[in-house]
């Protein structure tokens, strides 16, 4: 049975507290792995590491921190098949998606290398004209701690790591639970001087104690909503910085001049990928009623294509992370159908181990159900039929969270009506494109905190102004 420790200043440390707890392979239901279930002297030792390598982390000139970093991308590249089997152990994620999401990781992770090497750490801001001279530096905070999700756990830490270690900051990474064998082997990976990175096993005995220390300059928390609130109190009462992305509803307008069967296919996809354990997956599906027939039709077809599977190369529909998320999707599906809903197909668990949930469709769903205001996190589709475009967006702003959309579309004025959806990404006729300079902000219960391009770098830095007179001799 493997034992993971924490990795501390370097080197795996035993866990202050001698109690473990079991990481299950979702896929078969057996304990694979068993980590420190954490607690507070834990969170306290990683975040002392942290703060005794910042002043030399910070002190690095810029391109050799890079440097550091484009090594460290480039032994992760040669991992990449490694890591995605470690995803698909510990939260059943199939290999080929996990690899194809991770390179993405990485690439990120290589932008955001490049992207420091232009941002204005450094800035002569002295207006035309002006008497003596103005520079802003951006210095690090200093210690930031990042929790991230099960779901996404390379990804996540990839996509968060660069702006947060390029500034000059070091870091205390807690990955969940569910899912800490990936992490553990990036942190490895990571050809970076001690205590730069450190990592930080368990449950939340280990992750509240991290978020509420006094030294910690920044939380960057990806997870529930629930969590997420603790977080901001924590840090508010510190007067310190939280970046938080935390549940989605995510809607699907479909409009009536699309390609039906390629936009089946799509929210298909959008809906039921990584058994539709995505933040951004498709979870309420407003079509309109010109296309509304055929695209169900289009939609079932294609969900009866999502087949369940063991195999972890296969890249069909693999588990759910644990019976308790498989309750929810459970409860949620039945619940609707118990209040009116149809279903169309799938809505029931499979009589095999694994927490597996086959591609679901239902359809009379109506806004006060459970399914249509709650995270469900599980490959169901909920199509609700509407009679114009303006009613799918009355109907898209009627949850509280607000992280992402997508819009199927091609009349212009219908276009032109996008911005009035509440999200921080809306997505125009293709789910999850994007471009490299996108900047956005969950709206709602799904977070806070600008992210992405410079936005990223601005959160991971602190602005202060070197104010000149004329007399000085600036050198």
């Amino acid at each position: 049975m493997k034992r993971l420790s924490n990795i501390i200043d370097g080197t795996p440390v035993e866990a202050a507290d001698p109690e473990l707890r079991g990481v299950v392979n979702p896929a078969t239901e057996q304990v694979v792995a068993l980590i420190p279930a954490g607690s507070a002297a834990d969170a306290a030792a990683a975040v002392e590491s942290a703060q005794a390598a910042h002043a030399g982390w910070a002190r690095l000139d810029l391109e050799d921190r890079l440097g550091r970093l484009s090594r460290t991308a480039d032994l992760l590249e040669r991992h990449v098949r490694e890591l995605a089997e470690l995803e698909n152990r510990e939260m059943g994620k199939p290999v080929p998606l996990a690899e194809q999401f991770i390179a993405g990781g990485i690439a990120s992770f290589r932008l955001d290398i490049e992207r420091a090497r232009s941002y204005p750490f450094v800035a002569d801001v002295t207006a035309p004209g002006e008497s003596g001279r103005t520079v802003v530096i951006r210095e690090p905070l200093g210690v930031l701690a990042l929790i991230v999700p099960w779901n996404f756990t390379v990804t996540s830490i990839l996509g968060a790591l660069g702006p947060l270690l390029a500034a000059g900051n070091t870091v205390v990474i807690k990955p969940s639970e569910k899912a800490p064998l990936s992490a553990a082997r990036l942190v490895e990976l990571c050809d970076l001087p001690a205590g730069v990175v450190n990592l930080l096993l368990g449950d939340a005995r280990a992750g509240k104690p991290l978020a509420e220390h006094e030294a910690v300059k920044l939380v960057h928390f990806t997870g529930s909503v629930e969590a997420g609130r603790s977080v901001a109190v924590a840090a508010a009462k510190r007067l310190q910085r939280t970046i938080l992305e935390l549940g989605g509803n995510d809607p699907v307008l479909v409009d009536a001049d699309v390609d039906v069967a390629a936009t089946a296919k799509a929210v298909a996809t959008s809906t039921f990928l990584n058994s539709g354990q995505i933040c951004t997956s498709s979870e309420r599906i407003y079509v309109h009623r010109a296309v509304a027939d055929e695209f169900i039709a289009a939609l079932v077809a294609e969900a009866e294509g999502w087949t369940m599977s063991d195999d972890p190369y296969s890249p069909g529909l693999g588990p759910l992370v644990d019976d308790a998320q498989r309750r929810i999707v459970h409860d949620h599906v039945h619940e609707a159908v118990d209040r009116g809903a149809t279903l169309l197909c799938g809505g029931g668990q499979p009589d095999r181990p694994g927490y597996f949930y086959p591609a679901t469709v239902l359809t009379e769903v109506t806004s006060d159900m459970r399914i249509m205001k709650e995270e469900t996190f599980g490959p169901v589709a909920p199509v609700t039929v509407v009679d114009s475009f303006a009613e799918a967006i009355d109907l898209a702003n009627t949850t509280s969270f607000g992280l992402a959309a997508t819009v199927y579309s091609s009349t212009p004025e219908n276009l032109r009506r996008c911005r009035e959806i509440n999200a921080a990404l809306v997505w125009i006729n293709e789910w999850q494109h994007g471009g490299v300079n996108m900047v956005y902000e969950p709206w709602g219960a799904s977070g806070m905190g600008a992210a992405g391009a410079a936005a990223s770098f601005d959160a991971a830095t602190r602005p202060v102004s070197m104010l000149y007179s004329p007399s000085t001799n600036h050198g």
